[in-house]
């Protein structure tokens, strides 16, 4: 008689599928455009509702002599303002107690690092959508607007050039150990790299740092340090009506750019603080958790932001 034998075949019911009790995230892009806010309130009146900040114009050249027996025309200082509104900034995800019960995993630290992300990268977008939306704007090749970018009007050297010269006759300070910033999507950053001869971008890396060439590394080039990332700007089909192009922004910065206010009343700060709601169902069973925020960004100084609007070869067209 054969001998019998027992394997997950005959007891399936007591064979199950094994969990791995910890959550992955998503891939996350780094936040980078709060950072850009370095003018703050340094000695804010009060609290209110929004800061404004004051900026004082220098007086004209004097540069004609004066005359020895006649007095100097006094002259008016001049100002103007810049006003940062504070506006109320959150979200918030609500749990059940089944939820909590009955869940493999526990739920609680998902929560607060999806929701620590989520504020991050929420405030980090509204600091990106004030400095994408200043008025120096330049576009790629014979564009003459966002709406009339086609695939062949990709961001150059040459467009590189033209900002630096921009804010240098801006009288525009560096911020960065003597050269100003740009962020720049992968996208755009393909095609800036991708072009070839003595004045492109590639020459100057081959020949003085082929590391560079090697590591993918956008660096430093024409008065710019780089930085490349998924969160430049990029709008979706914004190009010509007739080949649906995506456009990008290609941000440039000096000092000064951007303001950020926020408030330090009431528990508030710098940066969105994670609440824990009240629990006020009568079985207690629905716990909140969220944050807030109580921020405004505004653009500083016009002449220290600079933006280059182009299609990329490798993008949506």
């Amino acid at each position: 008689m054969p001998e019998a034998y027992t394997g997950t075949g005959q007891l399936n019911d007591i064979v199950q599928s094994a969990y791995d009790r910890l959550a992955y995230y998503s891939f996350r892009p780094e936040n980078h455009f709060d950072a850009i806010a370095t003018v703050k309130p340094t000695k804010q009146s009060m609290p209110g509702s929004a800061v404004i900040f004051t900026k004082i114009a220098d007086l004209s050249v004097a540069s004609t002599a004066l005359s020895e027996s006649v007095d100097v025309d006094a002259v008016a200082l001049s100002d103007s303002q810049v006003t940062v509104t504070l506006v109320e900034q959150g979200n918030a995800v609500l749990t059940t107690a089944k939820l909590r019960g009955t869940s493999f995993i526990e739920v609680d630290p998902i929560v607060a690092n999806v929701l620590g992300y989520n504020a991050g990268v929420s405030i980090d977008t509204i600091a990106r959508d004030t400095v994408q939306a200043g008025s120096n704007v330049r576009y790629s090749g014979s564009a003459t607007s966002r709406a009339t970018v086609v695939p062949t009007d990709k961001l150059t050297a040459n467009n590189v050039r033209r900002v630096l010269a921009d804010l240098r006759a801006a009288n525009v300070p560096t911020i960065s150990n003597g050269f100003y910033v740009s962020h720049i999507h992968p996208d755009v950053s393909y095609d800036l790299r991708s072009e070839t001869g003595a004045a492109a971008w590639r020459d100057p890396h081959t020949y003085s740092a082929p590391g560079e060439i090697w590591n993918g590394e956008i660096g430093a080039f024409e008065g710019f340090k780089f930085i490349e990332h998924s969160r430049a700007p990029k709008f979706a089909d914004a190009g010509s009506s007739t080949t649906l192009t995506d456009v990008y922004g290609t941000l440039f910065f000096g000092a000064q750019s951007i303001a950020k206010a926020h408030s330090s009343q009431d528990g508030n700060g710098a940066h969105p603080r994670v609440i824990a709601g009240p629990v006020t169902d009568k079985l207690r069973r629905f716990v909140p958790m969220g944050w807030y925020h109580l921020v405004g960004y505004g653009r500083f100084r016009e002449e220290s932001l600079r933006r280059v609007e182009s299609a990329s070869t490798i993008g949506s067209n």
